[in-house]
């Protein structure tokens, strides 16, 4: 008998994954967790679901969301992941060389099963610049700050996660950043839900004085088109060129990811 995971994508549309085995389903006190071990794409990560990461195509989301902020600051020292809690993340940030990386992961389930099904993207959490925090990220930046980039590494805004898409939220972010810091977040398929994206930039914008869309071809995400938004009070800009390996970001990438196709844009405009 052939075992599948299906996430729906809509009500009409799903991906499939054929699978060898499940590794371990845990329900954890905030969400619904699976590990599969696939044909294709090695373990998946699987919450309330959704597909989270996989081990084939991991490096993509985790390269974008970290070094198209990273590379906006100038000298980023102190880093702040909030999600994130597989560790993929952190491990890109390390490529900066930063002086602290913390990540605050609500959910520490995520974390133990990354460290024992997903060891590539979890060994940052051997690096000692790493500071691991389980709790509320939302809590979290109302009581810490003197960070010069922020990623926002969530799920999407349903349960725990949804407190990150909200102006409040994004104004301690702000507080939270030394002068010139720089924000990035994950937010959503702009084909399947464009009002995801377009609220995430228009609620930045009220904060920072500038904020992008850009995006990234990720295979397993719903409709492969994925997008990311970036904020800062100053021009969002490359201020560094890349001096470390990369499997999906380029220098040239950087740019060409925040041209949008138009749908995107008009879609942004209703």
């Amino acid at each position: 008998m052939e075992l599948w995971f299906d996430e729906m994508h809509t009500p009409n549309v799903r991906l499939g994954f054929r699978i060898k085995r499940e590794l371990e389903h845990v329900r954890s006190e905030y969400q619904d967790i699976h590990v599969f071990e696939t044909y294709d794409y090695g373990n998946l990560l699987v919450i309330d679901g959704t597909v989270q990461t996989t081990e084939r195509d991991e490096y993509i989301y985790h390269e974008m969301i970290v070094h198209v902020p990273m590379l906006t600051h100038p000298n980023p020292r102190r880093v702040l992941i909030i999600g994130g809690g597989d560790g993929g993340a952190a491990r890109e940030a390390l490529k900066h060389d930063p002086e602290e990386v913390h990540v605050v992961e609500i959910d520490e389930m995520v974390v133990k099963l990354s460290k024992k099904y997903f060891p590539g993207i979890a060994r940052a959490y051997e690096d000692p610049r790493v500071n691991l925090h389980i709790g509320d990220g939302i809590e979290f930046v109302k009581n810490n700050g003197d960070f010069d980039v922020i990623i926002i590494d969530s799920t999407d805004p349903v349960g725990p996660a949804a407190g990150l898409f909200e102006e409040e939220f994004y104004r301690n972010l702000k507080n939270a950043l030394r002068p010139g810091g720089v924000v990035a977040q994950q937010c959503g398929s702009p084909f399947y839900n464009p009002g995801e994206a377009c609220k995430a930039r228009s609620e930045l914008q009220k904060v920072f004085k500038y904020a992008r869309l850009y995006l990234a071809y990720i295979p397993t995400y719903p409709s492969g088109m994925w997008s990311f938004v970036i904020a800062s009070d100053e021009v969002i800009k490359r201020r560094r060129d890349t001096k470390f390996s990369t499997r999906y970001y380029t220098d040239a990438l950087y740019d060409s990811s925040m041209v949008l196709p138009k749908f995107v844009e008009e879609s942004c405009k209703d």
